[in-house]
């Protein structure tokens, strides 16, 4: 880079003023005049050009400006057509007619006879210097060469006549003779080197790079290595001779020669592979490829160092020992000598590094002279001064005009006037005469002619618009509701005059905007009237009708001025343009003070102005309003940029107006972004603030300031004036700037440093004020400050990537730097911290968004087709890499920081300057310089090339503080190629990759990675989905950080439902980013789906769906099948719906579309025998599976599902598939499928579910299972048959005859072989096959004679082999009791019983089975006969009324022998669920004997169940629910499933049931639990008030059970810490709030006693266990609301207050023996000798108890506080917000939970243990209350010196809440109960005593009964 900026080529051709520099041989010539300069005295100028360009400038040397091509696209397509030539040229076998025909057209063009001839005449040579006479070398292309080959063209080259030179020395003078011919170039190359080949000659003169290398056998050409960073290009050429010859002689001068030596001799050549092979025998053709004139490499000179890049600079290369000797030379030269390599040089020692990419040189150029001065009068054409000339005469006519019809102006003829107006005070312009005027003034002052113009018109002109000014002041623009049409009408002339005003004060302004020096036009009384017209237009007119809403009072308004949008537009249009003209002035003329505070809150009000959400509730346009407040903006930034004492009132008056915004997103963003979107409009202003902070302020008008001072006071005044100035920078010239980098440096740092300090400054009190403000508010909250932070961010993000708004990226760093900080501070409230990890989130998405779009614009323009595009993809490729260097990054040739600018500048011209792009254009500079400064203080003495590096950081500094300086000094000292906006942002991009916020995005992501395992629940939720936002934006932190899974499956068995919830929400997404990871997920999914919370369940659900879709493994599969079928049964209803949609969805709906025709294919029987398979594996996971899957495929097959019909031939098809199973592979083997014993236990679900799914011939094919029955497997199958045929048989008709016969035949023997399960089976066949066939002979005598054997064995003594036949024959009669119906065949019973006279069969099984239930029966006996009563009665429930049969039931639970009690309960059980069944209307009768498919609602005997329900629970429900509460095994299951029917049935009162299933909710039997939360949940939904009252009985009930029967009387469970009465509450949150106040106020009461009246031994240490049942549930409860936790709070606090006091008094006095006389005795030395009191044991143990649990309540009642932090008293209503901040749920502080509260009240109950536990825990519990100690210990919220503790007001403030216990007044102590030993004083609280942290002096003033919730400093 050379110092001016051109190019060497340039500096070496055109010397210093374009003319060539032929050895000072044109100095006494004049210059030549440029064609700028030449054109206003040439012909042409009567023709104005677009450019001067069109006429080629007739610089010697210079390439002519004219192209070829008009645009670089059609340049890059010659280039791609010359290069596709240029290959075919270079295969000496190509044949390519292209090539061909190009050659032929070129020749013809080239011959003799088509070419001009030209004759020139040299000028002679002065130099006395040889001139060589070799032929310039030149490098051409291969199409060229070829061209060059195959055309002779010849011309004659005159040699130049030399004048003698001067006589000298030992010097002969030669000239040189003849006309020697040379072979000319085409034409087409003589215009594209024209500047190369005119100075060859002096190029060959003063240097050449000769490359020399020893001559090597077998060894062929090369081309030396690049180096690692190579040297920059130049323009010039790099000439390679074709063929080297080391003996050729070097030219007679100075030469560059590089000498290569020869290869070592242990050279081998096998030891290099082919690629570097190909490299070193690349022909030399292919790099000889001319796209741009090479360069040719000069000697090192200081004028030719310079590089456009500091780390491009040309390396000095010294000679080495060991290289290979030079050949001598004429004359001395440089030599680079590369020595031989080493023996022992590895290649596998070294490694390649990246190099940078290249910075392309060739963009900036430095201007001419010429180029810069147009605005030169003499550059302007003729025509563009007559335009000029034209607009002033105008004015000056119009202006006499006007004046002229105001001096013939009558008070009679204005109104007949087109110029004049009448107004108040006179006459003024009219409307149509003011825009008028505007627009020639506009005219003028745009043609620099406004000061020509005579002043004491202007004046005049001024004059004229007053009197509308003051119109516009005081005229009454007011809106009101109650205006009508009328108003309206009388409203509208008024606007008429406001905008007559309006109109006047824009012409007025304009007058001052001119930049005329004369201080008359400059009245600060027309400014003022002119902003009190804006103002009384704006805040009493626009301002109400813009924040007016179609709906409420102003609704008729509204519509009436909707109709009048015109003329409100017109005004609003005014006032914009106005106040438009008023920033202008801001920089331009000196204000008062009063104005620009009248400026500043005019547009603070304007800006806080809300619109309107959308159209249809505006009047005027929100966007026209948004143009007003974009101005209104504009004049605060004005303001803010010239008057720094203004700065931070502005920001003040931002900031504390921030609450009038709104925070919808809708409504909040409206300022539209010129790259698209829309952000908020103060996010906007605050940006452009900051931005302003970091620009220098105009000096134009200190210029102006200074020059009147010069005026006044003369010379020394101007000499005063400029003092300050003199001396401040040394560095005035780049040359010095190299020459002095590190002043350079320090003066560009003194300027830009200050003003970066500044918009830091500014931008961290911005955030400061927000985030402070946030950290106090909610986003419910009715402070909005949370929410703006949200979209503050939110917004800053969205202009992250707009080069328009730099300074986004430092208020991002900036929220940043402060969202750390409280994300790592140990002592940040989970609020905070939550807000910080969200935030942080945001940020960090943000920063990923933006590396994966450098990433994809990068690559998109990799291959581009220009060259900054290339540069700057590979510079982003490396900076995302993070191998980028800091010195390319601020590099001037074409940095990122250069191109943005460059691109900033060109949008932002000087002649229509834009405030914002200005703005923006005056941080990014500081931000460049800035940068320049810190990477030249990272560089270090020892680098390479130091010297250079520092003259271009010198430079570089010199430059840009000129451009800070002086903003257009870029645009005027040097040009740049057009940035185009895809390079501008690419390249912005770059520049934020560097930027601290960029580069903070490993520790955000460590952040939130930590905060996965807080000890805050919700600080680990919230750091789970802020890990979320970042995934979304790059995925690939999955394979980056592998921790992350591991912490996410670890977040997905959390405590806190809330951090599962949101680790399944990650799990989803990791899943999505990358399938892989699901084998690895799923197992922590499906736990989930188990999870205690409902939304975790779903969410578990849903993604497990997903997965099965997506992962045809059928291991994968069936787990997640069998998941989803277990959640058809849970206690939510919502969760049983989705899993029922879920099964349908994956094991249904994929068939759908294969089901509707009969197919046949065999991918489709290879599909559903797959998913037969799928459903075996899976029923067989679990033995509940089955019984799940009947009841989803009966919800599925009903009529009332959706998609029965499709569901019914997916099932069909299934069923079919599975006889096919069976017949295919009975044994199941050799493959995959599925056994006949598998598909069999499928099929019988199918048949359950509905019998139409099967067809005669498939259920015959399963009649040879019945035959035989052999081991184990025979009878599954056998089973699994009989069941099928027990609900398919029903179905077919009597044309099966003689199949249903065989089946009769072979299931009658099995009635005496198979157990009862299966015999329950095969009965009901025989009966449904005996109906089928009208045939009951077999049955019916099968009954007879089964009751004739039990009968026989009545008075028998039964033997054990009688026990078992008997036990058989009661079971079989019980099964044909329960499935047949015998009554119609009475007759037959009779003719066998002769003595039974009744006619129900049934009474009489009961009655031959009950003897059999006697005591005196052996048990296996009873219980058969049990059995059997119970089975009949199912069908025949009468029976169950039969006195001998409930007799023998309350003797069976009288014993309580819980074998017949089982069996009782079962049959109980079975009874009742078919009542249920039959009791809901719409469902199939019960099935059984006697009752076909299409039989009434009902049972057997028609409705003798009626009333039996009631009767078996009033009867029997004492001991059902005693054996409930007595065990927790399968028989208590038994006994909770009897109660929760009885209860689910109504049969008794709901407080008979309602503390039982309380009590079993307590259980350990998750079965029992399941089942008694479900029915009290729906008893307590229905009999809310009912229960309410036995709430307090279930409490003790519960505690009970937990004693005796679990055996732990503790209120919660460990791990984590859950209170046992958990699921009653749950429940209880149905309820409202004062109910649940009401049942914490009764728990707390239920601690209360009487120690006088309660029994030392019996009662008290059974209240104590149940005292502690209590507190333990209490701490441990989950609170819906603050309020009822308060209430809680207040409740324990009042149990205390109401017994501690007495309890204590007892202790002090009864055990401590505290009084005011102490008893005493005389020794033997006659001295008095206090009396050792004894303590009574028994009174000692009472007063120990009751203060252990008064101490226990405390200890709970300080844990709670602690835990959800309580430290204000939010029942105050003095407080804002209170009412709300009490009904929201608690949030449980940081680091706090259950360890410390479990182990005081371990440590308090065991105080019984001994006498010293005793009395030390009477000690403590009377310290707790010592009101000294009190005052030690407490520590409440700052304001609580004047008000009772948090929640319990005191007895002057009673609230609506909690009233206060007694005695709980403020400053109320106790008298005279708990008085110190000796009856000492109580002294005064010492100021040494130590405080809580942050509480007032004066704080002390408490209730006795109150501790310090700060006693103890870990709770962990």
């Amino acid at each position: 880079m050379d110092q001016h900026g051109y190019s060497n080529q340039h500096a070496a051709v055109n010397g210093s003023n374009g003319a060539p520099s032929m050895n000072g041989s044109w100095r006494g010539h004049t210059r030549v005049l440029t064609v700028d300069e030449a054109l206003p005295y040439s012909p042409f100028s009567s023709v104005v050009p677009f450019n001067s360009d069109i006429i080629p400038s007739p610089s010697i040397g210079l390439r002519s400006s004219t192209s070829l091509f008009p645009t670089s696209t059609d340049r890059d397509e010659g280039r791609q057509l010359l290069e596709v030539l240029n290959r075919d040229a270079q295969d000496p076998n190509n044949t390519s007619e292209r090539l061909q025909k190009s050659l032929n057209d070129l020749k013809e063009l080239l011959k003799p006879s088509n070419i001009a001839q030209y004759s020139f005449k040299t000028s002679p040579n002065f130099t006395s210097e040889r001139t060589s006479n070799t032929e310039p070398r030149l490098s051409l292309s291969p199409f060229a060469q070829m061209v060059y080959d195959r055309t002779s063209v010849e011309f004659n080259y005159p040699s130049p006549e030399r004048p003698s030179p001067p006589v000298m020395a030992n010097k002969i003078s030669q000239k040189q003779k003849g006309t020697p011919k040379v072979k000319s170039q085409p034409k087409s190359q003589q215009q594209a080197s024209q500047r190369v080949v005119s100075n060859q000659a002096a190029h060959d003169e003063n240097s050449t790079i000769t490359v020399q290398m020893p001559n090597v056998k077998a060894i062929p050409k090369a081309t030396p290595k690049p180096s690692p960073k190579p040297s920059p290009k130049a323009n010039g050429h790099i000439s390679t001779p074709k063929k080297l010859d080391p003996s050729t002689p070097s030219k007679p001068s100075s030469s560059f020669s590089v000498v290569i030596p020869g290869l070592p001799k242990s050279f081998s050549r096998t030891e290099y592979t082919q690629a570097q092979a190909d490299a070193l025998t690349k022909p030399a053709s292919q790099s000889q490829v001319v796209e741009q004139p090479q360069v040719l490499i000069q000697p090192s000179t200081p004028s030719l160092q310079q590089s456009h890049t500091p780390l491009q600079s040309t390396p000095r290369v010294t000679p080495q020992h060991g290289s290979q000797p030079v050949p001598p030379s004429p004359n001395p030269g440089l030599a680079v000598v590369i020595p031989n390599l080493p023996s022992t040089f590895r290649p596998e020692d070294y490694e390649v590094l990246p190099s940078s990419p290249d910075t392309p040189q060739n963009l900036s150029r430095k201007r001419r002279r010429s180029e810069v001065d147009d605005e030169d009068d003499l550059s302007r054409s003729v025509d563009q001064r007559q335009k000029n000339d034209a607009a002033f005469r105008n004015l000056r006519e119009y202006l006499q005009e006007i004046f002229e019809a105001e001096d013939q102006a009558q008070p009679d003829n204005v109104a007949s006037s087109a110029i004049l107006t009448s107004s108040s005070e006179g006459i003024t312009l009219s409307l149509a005469a003011q825009a008028k005027l505007e627009i020639l003034l506009q005219r003028v002052i745009d043609a620099n002619r406004f000061s020509q113009v005579p002043l004491d018109d202007l004046l005049r002109a001024q004059k004229l618009c007053e009197s509308a000014l003051k119109d516009a002041e005081t005229v009454d623009v007011k809106v009101d509701d109650t205006m009508g049409e009328s108003e309206v009408d009388a409203w509208l002339q008024q606007i008429s005059t406001a905008e007559l005003g309006i109109k006047a004060a824009r012409i007025s302004l304009k007058l001052m905007s001119g930049g005329r020096e004369e201080k008359q036009l400059y009245s600060e009384d027309v400014i003022q009237a002119a902003l009190n017209a804006f103002k009384n237009a704006t805040e009493t007119c626009l301002v109400p009708i813009v924040e007016m809403r179609n709906s409420g009072p102003s609704a008729a308004l509204f519509k009436l001025l909707s109709a009048q949008k015109s003329h409100i537009g017109n005004l609003l249009s005014h006032c914009r343009r106005l106040f438009s003209l008023v920033a202008s002035l801001v920089p331009a003329i000196d204000l008062s003070e009063t104005v620009i505070n009248t400026l500043e809150f005019t547009a603070s009000r304007l800006i806080f102005v809300e619109n309107a959400p959308s159209e249809r509730d505006s009047i005027v346009k929100i966007s026209k309003f948004d143009s007003l407040r974009v101005v209104a903006m504009d004049v605060l930034a004005q303001i803010f940029l010239c008057n720094p004492a203004q700065r931070q009132g502005i920001f003040d008056e931002i900031l504390t107006s921030l609450e009038k915004l709104p925070v919808t997103k809708q409504s909040a963003r409206q300022f539209k972004l010129a790259e698209g979107g829309s952000i908020q409009l103060v996010s906007a202003l605050i940006m452009r603030l900051v931005q302003t902070s970091a620009s220098k302020a105009d000096d134009a008008k200190a210029n102006r300031r200074n020059k009147a001072l010069e005026a006044l006071n003369g010379d020394d005044g101007a000499e005063g004036s400029e003092k300050p100035t003199v001396g401040k920078h040394t560095i005035t010239t780049e040359h010095k700037a190299e020459r002095q980098p590190v002043t350079a440096i320090q003066e560009l740092a003194d300027d830009a440093v200050q003003l970066l300090d500044t918009a830091r400054a500014n931008a961290t009190y911005v955030v400061a004020f927000i985030v402070n403000r946030a950290m106090k508010s909610t986003k419910s909250g009715d402070a909005p400050y949370r929410n703006l932070l949200d979209l503050f961010v939110e917004d800053f993000i969205t202009c992250l990537n707009s080069t328009d708004w730099p300074a986004a990226e430092l208020m991002l760093r900036l929220f940043l730097f402060r969202m750390v900080q409280l994300a790592e501070g140990d002592k940040t409230p989970a609020p905070a911290k939550n807000m910080a990890l969200d935030l942080l989130g945001l940020m960090g998405a943000a920063i990923s968004e933006l590396n994966s779009h450098v990433r994809k614009t990068a690559s998109s323009l990799e291959n581009g087709d220009t060259e900054l595009g290339r540069y700057l993809a590979r510079l982003a490729e490396a900076s995302l890499e993070k191998k980028a260097s800091t010195a390319e990054l601020v590099s001037w040739g074409a940095g990122p920081y250069r191109a943005c600018l460059e691109s900033l500048q060109h949008r932002c011209p000087v002649k229509d300057d834009d405030p914002q792009l200005r703005s923006a254009i005056g941080y990014f500079m500081a931000e460049w310089a800035s940068k320049i400064c810190s990477t030249f203080d990272s560089t270090s003495d020892d680098d390479y090339d130091h010297e250079n590096t520092e003259q271009e950081y010198g430079r570089l500094a010199y430059r840009l503080r000129m451009m800070i300086s002086d903003s257009r000094w870029l645009s005027t000292e040097y040009s740049f190629d057009v940035v185009s906006p895809p390079h501008a942002r690419l390249a912005y991009s770059v520049t934020l990759l560097h930027s601290q916020f960029c580069a903070s995005f490993g520790r955000v992501l460590n952040i939130l990675l930590g905060s996965m395992t807080s000890e805050q629940a919700t600080v680990r939720s919230k750091s789970l989905k802020s890990v979320n936002q970042v995934l979304d934006t790059d995925p690939t932190i999955i394979d980056r950080e592998p921790t992350i899974k591991l912490l996410i499956l670890r977040c997905a068995n959390d405590t806190s439902v809330q951090v599962r919830d949101s680790a399944l929400g990650l799990i989803g997404k990791c899943i999505n980013i990358r399938p892989a990871l699901e084998e690895e997920m799923i197992t922590s999914i499906l736990q989930r789906v188990n999870d205690s919370g409902v939304g975790v369940r779903k969410r578990a659900m849903r993604l497990s769906k997903d997965i099965y879709l997506r992962n045809a493994k059928r291991e994968v599969r069936s787990l997640i099948a069998d998941s989803l079928l277990h959640r058809v049964q849970d206690l939510d209803e919502g969760v049983q719906d989705l899993a029922r949609q879920m099964i349908e969805e994956v094991w249904m709906s994929p068939f759908y579309q294969s089901t509707t025709s009969d197919n046949t294919s065999a991918q489709f029987k290879l599909a559903m025998s797959d998913h037969v398979t799928l459903m075996v594996k899976t029923v067989q996971r679990g033995s509940g599976v089955a019984a799940v899957l009947d009841k989803v495929l009966q919800n599925m097959l009903s009529p009332e599902a959706k998609l029965s019909g499709a569901n019914f031939r997916v099932c069909k098809a299934l069923v079919a598939t599975m006889f096919e199973t069976i017949i295919d592979n009975p044994a199941g083997e050799g493959n995959d499928a599925p056994s006949a014993r598998d598909a069999l236990q499928i099929l019988t679900i199918f048949a359950k579910s509905n019998a139409d799914l099967f067809t005669a011939e498939q259920v015959q094919l399963l009649q040879p299972y019945v035959a035989n029955v052999g081991d184990n497997d025979d009878l599954q199958i056998y089973r699994s048959v009989i069941i099928i045929f027990r609900h398919v048989l029903s179905h077919l008709s009597k044309a099966h005859n003689n199949f249903l016969a065989a089946i009769r035949k072979e299931l009658l023997p099995a009635v005496s072989r198979v157990g009862k399960s299966i015999l329950d089976d095969v009965i009901a066949c025989l009966w449904i096959i005996s109906g089928v066939l009208g045939d009951y002979r077999q049955l019916t005598a099968l009954v007879m004679s089964s009751l004739d054997g039990i009968s026989r064995m009545k008075n028998v003594k039964l033997s054990d082999l009688h026990v078992r036949k008997l036990a058989r024959l009661l079971s079989i009669a019980g099964m044909c009791g329960k499935h047949c119906d015998f009554d119609p065949h009475a007759a037959d019973f009779r003719k066998k019983f002769p003595s039974w006279k009744d006619d129900s069969v049934s009474k009489l099984m009961t009655d031959t089975f009950a003897p059999f239930t006697s005591p005196s029966q052996p048990l296996e006996v009873r219980k058969a006969a049990l059995d059997a009563i119970g089975m009949v009665c199912q069908s025949w429930p009468k029976n169950f009324s039969s006195a001998n049969i409930y007799t023998s039931f309350l003797t069976a639970f009288d014993e309580k022998e819980s074998a017949l009690e089982s069996i009782i309960l079962r049959s109980f059980k079975d009874f009742l669920l078919l009542e249920e069944k039959r009791s809901e209307a719409g469902k199939e009768g019960v099935p059984g004997a006697g009752v076909d498919s299409t039989a009434k609602l009902g049972v057997m005997g028609g409705g003798q169940g009626d009333g039996i329900a009631i009767g078996i629970a009033q009867r029997f429900l004492p001991y059902i629910v005693r054996i409930a509460l007595s065990r927790q095994d399968d028989q208590g299951l038994l006994a909770a499933e009897v109660v929760a029917s009885i209860a689910r049935q109504g049969l008794v009162h709901p407080k008979e049931t309602g503390s039982c299933l309380i009590a079993l909710e307590t259980s350990q039997n998750q079965k029992i639990a399941e089942v008694a939360v479900k029915e009290h949940r729906a008893l307590h939904e229905k009999h809310e008030t009912i229960l309410e009252k036995e709430y307090m009985r279930a409490v003790h009930l519960a505690y009970i059970y937990q004693r005796d029967i679990v055996q732990n009387t503790h209120g919660a469970t460990l791990n984590p810490y859950t209170s046992k009465l958990a699921l009653m509450m749950d429940v209880l949150k149905i309820s409202k709030v004062k109910n649940r106040k009401r049942f914490y106020d009764n728990l707390c009461a239920r601690i209360e006693f009487d120690p006088a009246k309660m029994d030392i031994v019996n009662e008290l240490p059974h209240h104590l266990e149940f005292s502690q049942f209590i507190i333990e549930n209490i701490a441990f409860f989950e609170y819906q609301t603050v309020d009822e936790l308060l209430s809680t709070i207040t409740a324990m606090e009042k149990v205390v207050a109401a017994l501690g006091t007495g309890i204590a008094h007892s202790i002090e006095t009864e055990i401590f023996h505290v009084s005011l006389d102490q008893p005493s005795q005389v020794d033997e030395h006659g001295q008095s000798q206090p009396v050792q009191p004894t303590v009574d044991q028994l009174r000692l143990q009472q007063l120990t108890a009751s203060s252990m649990m008064l101490s226990s309540l405390w200890e709970a009642r300080t844990y709670l506080r602690r835990q959800y932090g309580l430290k204000s008293n939010l029942r105050d209503g003095k407080n804002k917000g209170a009412i709300k901040d009490l009904n929201r749920a608690p949030v449980r502080a940081q680091g706090v939970n259950g360890d410390k509260f479990w182990e005081l009240s371990e440590s308090t109950m065991s105080a019984l243990e001994s006498e010293d536990s005793m009395m030390n825990q009477c000690r403590a519990f009377v310290d707790l209350l010592n009101v000294d100690q009190e005052f030690k210990v407490a520590a409440e919220d700052d304001d609580e010196a004047d008000r009772a503790r948090v929640g319990t007001p005191s007895e002057d403030e009673g609230t609506p809440g909690t009233p206060g216990p007694p005695g709980s007044g403020r400053g109320r102590k106790r008298k005279g109960s708990v008085s110190t030993p000796g009856n000492r004083k109580k002294r005064a609280r010492s100021s040494s005593v130590p405080r809580g942290h942050g509480r007032p002096k004066g704080f002390g003033k408490k209730r006795s009964v109150e501790r310090s919730d700060d006693e103890g400093d870990d709770w962990n």
